[in-house]
């Protein structure tokens, strides 16, 4: 049997998978990205292996992607965390039907990812440079109300009252708008409750760029948030995907990309071994553009014209 690796290195969050040859999860992990981005990730890779009982050298292939992709030296490839959130969630949804949409919202950024009929990007717009509408605050707003973040989905449902009006478009803003209604008495039920609907419709902006097409994928770690999940529903007038793991879709996604490097490299290895001396591959493809339908599988070979200086050749070759 031959196990692949996936580590996705977020701005506040290290996700690792590793599969089987039959791309089954077989273990996952979350841990802190931290300071030490390397280190951190490194640690927490090694502990899932310990974990299922396996061992550095018993993994055939690591694929990274994510903000610190580049900073883990030990991977065998590196992969844009769009591509391969894309992939871990058309794997991952599959006995649900086709994904068309997915909504990914992480510690410090929120994505909306297009797909086509066959599971391909075909578009994707992030915002990236404001912590509005982002894990980041929603832990900004659980502190605040001297909460646990993984309480907030319970508070939502306790809301007895309308949801508090919640309209800052800024994290700053919008932490000094908590306060401020907590000074005048508003419940902390009723000020999640507002909040979770702020981020739905600030989100469902950033997906309406895109294009809204069933099926929907919702993951990220604020996928657990049940209140969130609900407010994005109520929003899109939809129902969402939730996968169990919500935040290891995209590990899952290098994982099998980096399953698919493997298996190419092999089966090129083997093409060039047999091809005759003469034929040389075409045009060498990159993994991305296999995994999203615009390459075969294997490249196809062609003969080289061969040049000629006899005096009786009308080719025209200089």
């Amino acid at each position: 049997m031959e196990y692949f690796a996936g580590i996705d290195i977020g701005s506040t969050a290290v996700k690792v998978a590793v599969t089987d040859s039959d791309r089954q999860i077989i273990g996952s992990k979350v841990a802190k990205t931290g300071a030490l981005v390397y280190k951190n990730a490194q640690t927490a890779f090694l502990a899932l292996l310990d974990e299922v009982g396996l061992k550095r050298k018993d993994i055939t292939y690591l694929t990274t992607t994510g903000y610190g992709r580049k900073l883990f030296e030990d991977a065998d490839e590196t992969i844009s965390e769009i591509t391969a959130n894309a992939i871990g969630a058309k794997q991952v949804g599959k006995p649900f039907g086709t994904i068309r949409t997915i909504i990914n919202i992480g510690g410090q950024d929120s994505k909306a990812i297009s797909l086509d009929e066959d599971g391909n990007v075909c578009n994707f717009a992030m915002n990236d440079r404001c912590a509005a509408g982002t894990g980041r605050f929603l832990d900004m707003a659980a502190r605040n109300l001297e909460i646990e973040v993984t309480d907030l989905g319970e508070f939502h449902y306790n809301a007895q009252g309308t949801p508090a009006a919640v309209n800052a478009t800024c994290a700053v803003f919008a932490e000094s708008e908590i306060i401020g209604l907590l000074g005048k008495g508003h419940g902390r039920e009723e000020i999640v409750k507002g909040i979770h609907f702020s981020i739905a419709k600030r989100t469902i902006r950033l997906v309406k760029r895109v294009g809204v097409e069933e099926l929907l994928y919702f993951d990220g770690g604020p996928a657990l948030n049940k209140g969130l999940v609900a407010s994005l529903e109520d929003e899109l007038g939809k129902r969402l995907v939730i996968p169990e793991f919500p935040q290891v879709t995209t590990a899952y996604g290098a994982a099998i990309i980096g399953q698919e490097s493997y298996l190419f490299e092999k089966e090129e290895d083997t093409e060039e071994v047999e091809m005759e001396p003469a034929l040389k591959p075409k045009e060498k493809k990159s993994i991305k553009d296999i995994l999203l339908g615009k390459s075969p599988l294997i490249p196809i070979a062609s003969e080289e014209p061969a040049s000629s200086c006899g005096t009786s050749c009308s080719s025209g070759c200089k």
